[in-house]
């Protein structure tokens, strides 16, 4: 099945703490159905010290499930579900349902 959000979309959060927060899609995991956002559902984990890296208390963004997700509407910055369309030149890109803008450039 397409994939209707992928890495470096912009989203929108819509349930949770981070509720109508944006960010920009870091990572996708479709075997879990799930994606690492940006600035967005931020979890504070204690890091042991390393040659490698500080230790401490770190914070870092954790998974949040696709469903909890929308594509932000290119033209407005809303909210917006996905579809598909086959362009002229034979091409399947995103459209946003909201305004009917092409989401993949």
């Amino acid at each position: 099945m397409a994939a209707k959000i992928k890495k470096g979309d912009t989203v929108v959060v819509l349930t949770g703490r981070d509720k109508g927060r944006k960010g920009e899609v870091l990572r996708v995991m479709p075997a879990e159905n799930r994606a690492i956002v940006s600035g967005i559902n931020m979890v504070r984990r204690h890091q042991r010290q390393t040659a490698a890296a500080e230790g401490g208390i770190v914070s870092k963004e954790a998974s949040i499930h696709l469903s909890n997700l929308a594509i932000a509407d290119p033209k407005s910055g809303e909210a917006s579900r996905v579809g598909f369309k086959v362009l002229d030149d034979g091409r399947k890109v995103r459209v946003a349902k909201k305004s009917g803008e092409v989401i993949d450039v």
